[in-house]
């Protein structure tokens, strides 16, 4: 086996010349010393700094708080079983191994262990007389399937196949149960505080009052526990639903199959027993088998070993596939013998749990606001509770009717205990709303939606926080074939004998012999197929875009693909890849043997010492027809054609090596070819994709085109695409080649980094060094990719795109993203929606923390003043329920709006609560605080209650208060969907759930008012105070308006509470979670 199999293809071309010589010798995103919460990027980042910040947080639930991180134990405990899984299966290898070389030396007369070779050709052992192609075909016969053909595809032939042998599932955990999120939203600390003040109060309440009035304080306190607890785990249980559908689409991978002699594209779920596979770089084994051909056949299997050990296989020597393993280079077929639960992959996926859990920066950025907010919150309910008992307990609190609560010596014990417990109560329901649970939790339920909608525009999320970082995302590394083009090519010119040859499939321009050397070459040296319909009707041809093209013209040319196939027998393959830019097959014929290449038209050219002339004679290339051909390649080239040629060779009988090890490591020559042909292939650009590229310009995105393709066919789609302006743009090192790109040093490859718009004739390796060098120039970096060379690139980026249609699974296993339709339209609409989660989080903490700062100082300051809260337990959680689960649901959704297009991207470590949302936040907190206060101190004599009862009349006041501040909420939602906008009504009625929940909370508002008095302490409101209710919440709208005039300065509010100190000698940044 060549050095090339003994390492995985994510590393195999490290040592390439093509490679350059750099190494990543940085970690820019090393946050160590700036804080538990500051972690600019949760990919790949270490265990420790991930426990370190769930340990800083305060958390009241952390069963649900962290339902959506990874759960760490789990993942370790995961990582064992794998790990015992793997070494279970290399104990069976080595046993086997071992004794097969006992027996070798037993044999031999041999003594010494390990002394034995094993077999290297097939041998046929005692009497049973077959050899392993003998064997592929019987397993097959027995299979009722046809390595040719495979099986016939009939539905009840599929059926009978599945029910005999299983299906290509394994089974899975069930998701959590509905009972099971109410469990979990009952551990809530708070609430089940709650739950015991309620027991307690409920107790001393019927002991006291008796059962009909006495159940009404401790009852309406745990029915507001029970409603909160119901909604909080609907809202959860649906997400998780949301979470399990789309893990699901992840998993449904696409897969050829020969059915019936044609190719079919089916889920790999579908896939059963006796079906033939045809394989090719980048492809996921799906399920157990043999190998029925292979060239060049190397398979990754550290899935399923944890070796990153590539293994040749081939049909005689190394003919068991597994399940899981990728293919890492070559082509073949296999025949499937075992799915599902049969086979090693599927009993190991059954065996783990999928704990798709992960944090997003964001989520621990808000865990850190979380903290800082409930730190605060708690502090407040504690000032609260001794500021109630002392006043209390001291006989200076009293009751509406004026009389004091409590008088030493003369109040009974029961009175003292349940006058304790309401303000124990008050103080417990305050920190309920102090700590903003639900504020991390927002950040899910907006990546939930957003991955949710995010199908819908062909984009399926695998990592969730890729879906946020896309919207730091400062430039795109764009593919150009099949993403900024439609990957719909076409042959539209061909060079042959020497001249253009006009129309390109005019076969009377071209001579039999070379037109048999093209349709040879064409049919031979490809992964595609034709299939010709035994009823005839038009041929199917199958394979990547650029080889249905070149197999189209080849039918056009007169090409019958399956006698070519079966006229000669392939000795060995190079199978095509981006490193190299071309491929080539060496055939055995009757008459001798040839060597066919194919690939780049100016690397193909390079090799070529002669060509066929229009006399049908070989002629040496001079430097005239070489100027000729190169002129051709870069007038095609120009116009934005993909250019490939196509040339052979013969080759000496005895330059082809004898044995099969010989063979697995012999270079096809590859010098002194013949040119055929040059052809010119048409891929246009996708419609629509110049205004795209527009848009992320406009939005401070840049777009960089990074290809394979000839540096002018780049220059020309470029220029058609929108990221080249003009001719004058096109220069170095605006436009550059991979090779000259690679061969800079370091420093002067971070110069040029940032100035590179256009690269071709890249390899992946220079596309992983312009990430790698955008990354250290401080870039948030996007790339597409689709082959299996692009995984280091995919997952160097900050956001990995792979493309669904194009891509290999290597590609997409190492991508965060992948886009269904291929399409650079759906990637922009990516960097939308990543802005949108930002900005949807940063419009829920606002509205949050408005109703935070509100009702804090609302109930300390009449705490202090009074020993009366104007806001009671009930209608705290009431609150409550507004602000975290219903305003998460409706601020959290909002759809993307092209007014996000039109900003600058948001710096990964720029405040979360900027300037803009102090302002309006303090604003209207200020506001409602000071409205509702003077309510709260001259309320009777403002609202004319001072012939009113007291009782009755504190009783108005409270509910006034309570009603304005449930309606100010409800107003201010409206303000909280435009932090930066004047009109906050734009777009509103297209937001149905936004409408449905503003409705559904003042609807409930007015039964609470006119139905639920007893358990609210609310009582029944005149019209008239209806309206002042109304009229003091709608002032919030003018209000706002009025305070967006107001500028803010540039400094963050955030900095004045930050703090400095000096750790080591390197500058440690400790600043309030909620703006660092």
């Amino acid at each position: 086996m060549t050095e090339e199999y003994k390492t995985s293809p994510y590393r195999r071309y490290r040592n390439d010349p093509e490679a350059g010589n750099s190494t990543r010798s940085y970690d820019e995103d090393d946050d160590e010393g700036s804080g538990p919460f500051n972690i600019v990027r949760t990919k790949r980042a270490p265990v420790d700094q991930l426990r370190r910040w769930r340990q800083a947080a305060l958390v009241l639930n952390a069963s649900r708080r962290f339902r959506y991180t990874l759960d760490l134990k789990k993942e370790e405990e995961r990582k064992e079983l794998i790990a015992k899984i793997r070494m279970h299966a290399q104990v069976i290898r080595a046993a086997v191994l071992f004794q097969a070389a006992g027996k070798g030396a037993a044999g031999k007369g041999l003594s010494v262990p390990g002394s034995a070779k094993l077999p290297s050709s097939p041998t046929r052992i005692g009497d049973f007389g077959i050899s392993a192609e003998e064997l592929v075909k019987g397993v097959a016969e027995k299979l009722k399937s046809n390595p040719e053909i495979g099986v016939s595809g009939d539905e009840t032939d599929l059926i009978e196949r599945k029910n005999a042998f299983a299906s290509n599932t394994y089974p899975r955990k069930k998701g959590r149960s509905f009972w099971r999120f109410v469990w979990e939203a009952c551990r809530d600390t708070t609430l089940i505080i709650l739950m015991v003040a309620a027991a307690a109060s409920l107790a001393l309440g019927i002991k006291t009052e008796g059962i009909k009035e006495g159940w009404y304080d401790g009852g309406s306190i745990a029915i507001a526990v029970f409603i909160v607890i119901i909604f909080t785990a609907v809202s959860d249980y649906k997400q998780s639903l949301q979470f399990q559908n789309l893990n699901e689409e992840k998993q449904n991978i696409q897969m050829e199959v020969l059915r019936g002699g044609r190719r079919v594209k089916i889920s790999i779920f579908d896939i059963v027993v006796g079906d033939v596979i045809p394989l090719k770089i980048g492809d996921q084994v799906p399920a157990d088998g043999l190998v029925i051909s292979g060239h060049s056949l190397a398979i990754d299997e550290s899935s399923m070993t944890g070796e990153s050990k590539i293994v040749h296989k081939d049909p005689t020597r190394a003919p068991f596939l597994m399940s899981g393993c990728k293919v890492a280079d070559g082509y073949g077929s296999m025949l499937v013998t075992s799915v599902g639960i049969n086979t090693e992959w599927g009993l190991l996926m059954a065996s783990i749990s999928e704990d798709n859990g992960e944090e997003t920066p964001l989520q621990v950025r808000l865990n850190g606001v979380a903290t800082f907010i409930g730190m605060v919150g708690l502090v407040v309910a504690v000032a609260v509770l001794i500021i109630l008992v002392i006043r209390f307990f001291t006989g200076n609190t009293e009751n509406p009717d004026g009389s004091v609560q409590f008088t030493a010596g003369r109040t009974s014990v029961g009175d003292a205990i349940d006058g304790f417990v309401q303000i124990f109560t008050v103080a417990v329901t305050i920190v309920v709303v102090a700590v903003p649970e639900g504020l991390p939790l927002a950040v899910t339920l907006t990546l939930a939606y957003s991955m949710r909608k995010m199908m819908a525009d062909k984009a399926l999320v695998r990592r969730l926080s890729a879906c946020e970082t896309m919207g730091s995302a400062t430039t795109i590394c764009s593919d150009k074939t099949g993403t900024l083009t439609l990957n719909q090519m076409t042959v539209v010119e061909a060079y042959a004998c020497g001249e253009k040859i006009d129309p390109p499939d005019n076969k009377s321009l071209l001579s039999p012999r070379v037109i048999s050397l093209l349709t040879e070459s064409i049919a031979q040296n490809t992964t595609g197929s034709v299939f010709v319909p035994e009823g005839g009707g038009a041929l199917e041809i199958s394979g990547s875009p650029t080889e249905k093209a070149i197999l189209q013209w080849g039918v056009n040319l007169g090409m019958d693909f399956g006698a070519i196939r079966s006229d000669s027998v392939i000795i060995h393959a190079f199978p095509f890849n981006s490193e190299k830019k071309r491929g080539g097959v060496a055939l055995k014929l009757s008459t001798g043997n040839r060597v066919h290449w194919k690939g780049a038209a100016e690397i193909v050219l390079a090799s070529c010492s002669s060509y066929i002339d229009a006399n049908d004679n070989v002629v040496q290339m001079d430097e005239d027809k070489l100027s000729h051909f190169k002129k051709a390649i870069e007038d095609m080239a120009t116009g934005s054609l993909r250019c490939v040629a196509i040339a052979y060779r013969m080759c000496e009988k005895e330059t082809v090596p004898a044995s099969d090890e010989e063979l697995d490591s012999w270079q096809i020559p590859e010098e002194d070819l013949i040119l055929l042909a040059i052809v010119g292939i048409k891929d246009p650009c996708r419609p629509g994709v110049r205004e795209a590229v527009q848009l992320c310009t406009n939005a401070g995105v840049k777009v960089r085109m990074v290809t394979g393709d000839n540096l002018q066919t780049a220059k020309a789609i470029a220029l058609e695409c929108g990221i080249l302006g003009s001719d004058a743009d096109a220069t170095e090192p605006n436009l550059i080649e991979g090779k000259t790109f690679r061969n800079l040093t370091e420093t002067q490859r971070l110069e040029a980094a940032d100035k590179i718009s256009v690269m071709g004739r890249s390899s992946p390796n220079d596309k992983l060094l312009l990430v790698q060098a955008l990354r250290k120039r401080g870039h948030v970096v996007a790339v597409t990719g689709d082959g299996t060379n692009d995984a280091p690139a995919l997952h160097e980026a900050d956001i990995g795109l792979a493309m669904g249609i194009q891509g290999t699974e290597v590609a997409k296993e190492s991508s965060d993203i992948i886009i269904l339709d291929d399409n650079f339209a759906s990637v922009v609409k990516v960097v939308r929606w990543g802005r949108s989660v930002y900005a949807n989080i940063q419009k829920f903490i606002q509205f949050q923390l408005t109703v935070n700062v509100a009702a804090l100082i609302i109930n300390v300051a009449a705490a202090v003043s009074s020993g009366n809260v104007p806001l009671n337990a009930v209608q705290l959680l009431w609150v409550n329920l507004i602000m975290d689960t219903l305003g998460a649901l409706a601020l959290a959704t909002e759809p993307p709006t092209d007014h996000l297009m039109r900003r600058q991207p948001v710096g990964r470590r720029e405040p979360l609560i900027t300037n803009i949302m102090w302002r309006n936040l303090l604003i209207q907190a200020l506001y409602q605080v000071i409205v509702l206060l003077i309510l709260n101190f001259r309320g009777r004599s403002i609202l004319n209650l001072e012939h009113d009862e007291s009782g009755h009349a504190f009783r108005v006041r409270n509910t006034l208060i309570f009603n304005a501040f449930v309606f100010c909420q409800v107003f201010n939602e409206f303000n909280a969907r435009k932090p930066d906008e004047i009109n906050v009504w734009k777009g509103v009625t297209k937001n149905h759930l936004f409408m449905g929940i503003v409705a559904l909370e003042v609807v409930l508002q007015v039964m609470i008012i006119f139905f639920l008095g007893k358990f609210a302490s609310t009582v029944r409101l005149s019209w008239q105070l209806w309206l002042v209710s109304l009229a003091i919440a709608f002032i919030s709208w003018p209000l706002a308006a009025v305070g967006k005039l107001i500028p803010v300065p540039e400094r963050n509010f955030g900095d004045y509470f930050t703090w400095r100190s000096r750790k080591g000698g390197k500058g440690d940044t400790a600043s309030m979670e909620g703006s660092a």
